[in-house]
């Protein structure tokens, strides 16, 4: 079992990582999985592999139902004293290849159709083996994925907003990503106004941005953020959203004149403004 179980970890990861939207939650599955997978008498399994993803995929259910205490985690929590986490920029780079969008829309799935949805349309688990995970009969796990399908389903990106402002937004990511401080200037209009909540920094009080060097340096403070984000709709209109292990944290919001420069941002970050937004995934 050994020896399957190290021909089968990044497989097992990444099931671990997409169920769990956290690279160092998903290495602590593996690790949970293995010392069970140890314990435990498999004499008489005949697919090992299969075997371990259910073992994997259990361990994952039990910390997605237990993780409600663990929502309301400061915005720049870094590691817990006494442990290293995985290196940012692998996560950062894992977060890019599975989809910012698609890992904030999983995040607002129950456990329950999280894993049916994970396993059956990503890995192609068989409904009957993901029913005996969740005890509950093959139907009711269809409609579980069926239900999650829906949730995850990219959308276009309404008339409203035409392809320019796509443009700007994936421009403005990608020079924040990259430190461009001239490239962001070149996207903001002269009377370009930020505003931000009080979680965003965390402040006592909202404050308020204006003039476009003032936006664009603020903007180059988050680049640490921007290699957790991506391009979403947010209530049907093109934005950005932040998702640091795997959990929505910080959404921008903006509007543009008519010639496609950015005039304004609304940056959110309080927990009870995020939970009104509407994030979908938007076709490539």
């Amino acid at each position: 079992m050994t020896e399957h179980f190290e021909r089968d970890r990044p497989r097992l990861r990444a099931v671990a990582y997409r169920i769990l939207g956290s690279l160092s939650e998903a290495d602590d599955a593996l690790q949970d999985a293995w010392l069970r997978a140890d314990r435990a008498d498999t004499s008489e399994v005949e697919n090992p592999s299969g075997w371990l993803t259910t073992v994997v995929a259990r361990v994952c259910l039990n910390m997605l139902r237990a993780r409600d205490t663990r929502r309301e985690e400061p915005l720049d929590e870094g590691p817990r004293t006494g442990t290293t986490g995985p290196d940012p920029a692998a996560e950062a780079q894992l977060a890019d290849e599975v989809g910012v969008a698609l890992l904030i829309v999983l995040d607002t799935l129950g456990p329950a159709e999280r894993l049916a949805f994970v396993l059956h349309d990503m890995f192609d688990v068989p409904f009957d083996d993901i029913a005996a995970m969740l005890d509950k009969t093959p139907a009711a796990t269809r409609q579980l994925a069926s239900r999650a399908r829906r949730r995850v389903r990219g959308v276009p990106a309404p008339e409203a907003d035409p392809p320019r402002r796509r443009r700007a937004v994936d421009a403005y990511l990608a020079a924040t990503r990259g430190g461009h401080f001239e490239a962001l200037v070149s996207l903001l209009h002269p009377d370009v106004v930020l505003r931000a909540d009080a979680a965003v920094v965390p402040t006592p009080e909202p404050f308020v941005v204006t003039g476009v060097e003032p936006v664009a340096r603020g903007a180059m403070a988050s680049m640490a953020r921007a290699r957790f984000t991506g391009v979403v709709l947010v209530d049907g209109r093109i934005g950005l959203a932040m998702a640091e292990r795997g959990r929505l944290r910080v959404v921008l919001r903006f509007t543009f004149a008519d010639d496609g420069l950015i005039t304004g941002i609304d940056v959110i970050a309080e927990p009870d403004r995020l939970g009104e937004l509407r994030i979908s995934v938007m076709d490539a």
